[in-house]
């Protein structure tokens, strides 16, 4: 089976997996932990994708940027120490990694070794060519996580196409150049997805075998 793309990108949480639980849980343990009002869980949802620190300087009037970091590394104790219990792989999402052609590639706001031990966790590590995470560098929307698979894969854009569930997705995407394949099961919002015009949609992983 030929391949129409020859690298594939995907995004993590809300794209391979579903993770929203496990995220926003951890979230809300870091606030109540540091005397800050909970939020609601369909709020944090909305911020699944984006990195902590727009989250925490939103939802916390005023915190400085030590606060901000922080909070982060408590975040991070926390979701790990969670072991992913209540995550899980969206239906679909093994066998069609495991079907579909091409070299395949991450590009998520996860760090890069939280992103092996997840794929590894579920049995996904073995499909991906390379892993990316988010290190030390802007966050999506801003397009570096793709560029540095870009850079890993030596290929062009043209050559990608990078599969997401958000709005911070679709904006990462098209800055990069790359096409843009928006899934309909995960926790963004379909009408701001819309928004950039993607040039794909799939209502399931599977979908992706026969674009």
């Amino acid at each position: 089976m030929a391949s129409r793309f020859p690298v594939y990108l995907f995004d993590v949480d809300g794209t391979l997996t579903d993770s929203a639980t496990d995220i926003t849980a951890s979230v809300l343990e870091v606030l109540e932990r540091n005397g800050h009002p909970p939020q609601p869980v369909s709020l944090l949802r909305i911020y699944i994708g984006r990195h902590l620190r727009d989250l925490f300087q939103d939802v916390i009037p005023g915190i400085d940027d030590p606060g901000i970091e922080d909070l982060i590394q408590q975040y991070r104790k926390i979701y790990a120490a969670r072991g992913h219990v209540n995550t899980r792989t969206f239906d679909g999402v093994v066998e069609t990694l495991a079907a579909l052609p091409g070299r395949k590639g991450t590009a998520t706001t996860k760090g890069t070794p939280m992103t092996r031990i997840v794929l590894e966790q579920f049995g996904l590590l073995p499909y991906f060519d390379h892993v990316q995470g988010t290190d030390g560098f802007p966050a999506k929307p801003a397009p570096d996580v793709l560029h540095r698979s870009l850079e890993v894969f030596g290929v062009e854009p043209d050559d990608v196409l990078f599969v997401g569930d958000s709005t911070a997705d679709m904006a990462a995407g098209r800055a990069a150049g790359v096409r843009v394949c928006a899934v309909r099961y995960g926790y963004g919002n379909h009408e701001e997805m819309e928004a950039y015009s993607p040039d794909f949609w799939i209502g399931h992983p599977s979908e992706l075998l026969s674009l």
